[in-house]
C-alpha cells in the first residue's frame, strides 16, 4: 500500500472474474486520481489544472466487466506523476538536477513534446515544476510505481496467455473533445489505436468498428491516437499477444470542464459491456498466432 493524501490507497488494482469468460483485459492507465502530497506541493499548478492530464472516470466505465467475466485493471497514481504508458525511462535531463542514467531515453519524441514516464507539462501545455526534480526522485518513483504496475499487468497476461493460448488487452483512454491546433478536424466519437495494424490481429478493430458504429458512435483509426508503450510493447500477434487502444472522446461521457458524469454516463457503461460481448464472441481460433500485416 502506498500512502497518498493521508490515506492508504494501492497504486493500482486489479480485479479478476470468479471465472474467466474470456482471455480480454481491460486496462485503464490514465484515470488515476490520488495526488501524493508532495507533488502537488512541488507543482507551480493548481490540482483543476493538473487533472486536465486524467482520463476522468475511465476506471468507472469498465469497472463493472469484471463481473461479467473479464478482468479490469485500474491505475490509482496520476498520469501526470508517472506515466505507465511510457518507457521506463523516457526522461526529459531539462527537468533534473544531476546526470541521469545512461540508459534513459531523452530524445524520445514523447520526452520532446513533456510527456515522457515523468511528465514535464499536462496535456494543455502548463509546466509542472516549480525547480527541478532530483534524478533519484524519478528513479525512485519508477521503482516504486511503474515496474510494480507492468510486473502485475504482465503476470496477468501471461496467466491469460498460458490458459486460453491468446490474449486480448484493451487500453483503455479518454481524449479532449477539442484538438490543441485548429486545424484538426472534429474528433470522431471512438478513435481506435492497433499501431498501424502491427499491434493485433485486424478482426479486432473491425470488430471494435462494427460494434460501436452499431451503437451510434462516429469511429477512426489511428488518427490521432495510434497506440502509446502499452499497446506497442505488449502487442504481438505472431505469438497470440493482442493490444489495442480505444479513446473515447470525452465530451460523450463527461463534461469536461466541470469534470462531471454527463448524463450518457450509464449508457457508455453498457456499451462497454456490448463491446466486450462481441470481442468474446470472436473465435480464439482466429485470433492465431499468425503474423499481422503491416502497413
Amino acid at each position: 500500500m502506498t500512502l497518498f493524501d493521508g490515506e492508504q490507497s494501492p497504486p493500482f488494482e486489479i480485479v479478476e472474474p470468479a471465472e474467466w469468460r474470456a482471455p480480454i483485459i481491460f486496462n485503464s492507465p490514465h484515470s488515476g486520481s490520488v495526488y501524493p502530497d508532495e507533488f502537488l506541493s512541488a507543482s507551480r499548478i493548481d490540482l483543476t489544472s493538473l487533472r486536465r492530464s486524467e482520463d476522468s472516470f475511465m476506471d468507472e466505465l469498465i469497472a463493472g466487466l469484471s463481473a461479467r467475466g473479464f478482468p479490469t485493471v485500474r491505475v490509482n497514481f496520476p498520469r501526470s506523476y508517472v506515466d505507465v504508458n511510457r518507457e521506463p525511462y523516457e526522461l526529459d535531463p531539462r527537468m533534473f538536477s544531476g546526470r541521469l542514467p545512461s540508459f534513459a531515453n531523452t530524445r524520445s519524441m514523447r520526452v520532446a513534446g513533456g510527456l515522457g514516464t515523468i511528465p514535464r507539462v499536462v496535456g494543455d501545455g502548463q509546466e509542472i515544476y516549480r525547480e527541478r526534480l532530483s534524478v533519484d526522485d524519478a528513479l525512485a518513483r519508477i521503482e516504486a510505481l511503474y515496474k510494480p504496475y507492468h510486473r502485475a499487468l504482465r503476470r496477468l497476461i501471461n496467466k491469460a496467455h498460458q490458459a486460453f493460448g491468446t490474449v486480448i488487452v484493451v487500453d483503455c483512454h479518454s481524449m479532449p473533445s477539442i484538438g490543441v491546433s485548429r486545424d484538426e478536424p472534429r474528433r470522431p466519437d471512438v478513435v481506435i489505436g492497433d499501431r498501424y495494424g502491427t499491434s493485433c490481429a485486424a478482426l479486432l478493430p473491425d470488430k471494435v468498428e462494427q460494434t460501436m458504429s452499431r451503437l451510434g458512435y462516429s469511429v477512426g483509426r489511428n488518427k490521432p491516437y495510434a497506440g502509446g508503450f502499452i499497446t506497442e510493447h505488449y502487442g504481438n500477434p505472431a505469438s497470440g499477444l493482442h493490444t489495442i487502444q480505444l479513446e473515447l472522446n470525452r465530451a460523450i461521457y463527461m463534461d469536461e470542464r466541470r469534470r462531471e458524469r454527463g448524463p450518457r454516463f450509464a449508457q457508455v457503461i453498457t456499451d462497454f459491456a456490448t463491446l466486450a460481448d462481441a470481442l468474446a464472441a470472436v473465435p480464439l481460433g482466429d485470433l492465431g498466432p499468425f503474423q499481422a500485416a503491416a502497413e
